[in-house]
């Protein structure tokens, strides 16, 4: 399993999947090219979801925080941010006040992109668990 990113447009789908040289079980490296993505598509961007090793219910790490919030800082406004990971997936987005505070919700919506990610991620087959 390595980490993999998808960025999302606002009608659900896929502006670019992300896998970037450097890559790890447990980290996506700092990336110019994604931001360029990111930048390119700016209008219609929804969101990034990537993936975190393993099963049960994913939760971002601090890293995963900051780079939300910069992100929407270089932005001007706030994504969605979703995390796979082998059997879960879970929404993420800025609940305030502070910078840094974000919460989890239970995806809403068709995510077609979901089983071609947890594929390039390296899980061995696409799941997914209701709720």
């Amino acid at each position: 399993m390595m980490e993999a990113a998808v960025v999302v447009a606002a009608d659900g789908s896929v502006l670019h999947w992300h896998r970037p040289a450097g890559r790890s079980h447990t980290s996506l490296p700092d990336s110019r090219d994604l931001w360029e993505v990111i930048w390119e598509h700016r209008e219609l961007i929804a969101g990034i979801a990537h993936t975190h090793p393993g099963a049960g219910w994913p939760r971002p790490s601090w890293e995963d925080v900051t780079t939300f919030s910069a992100c929407e800082d270089g932005l001007g406004r706030r994504l969605s941010w979703w995390i796979a990971t082998s059997d879960r997936l879970r929404h993420y987005r800025w609940s305030g006040p502070r910078k840094h505070d974000y919460a989890g919700w239970f995806p809403v919506g068709p995510t077609p992109w979901l089983g071609h990610l947890r594929v390039i991620s390296g899980f061995n087959e696409p799941i997914w668990s209701a709720p």
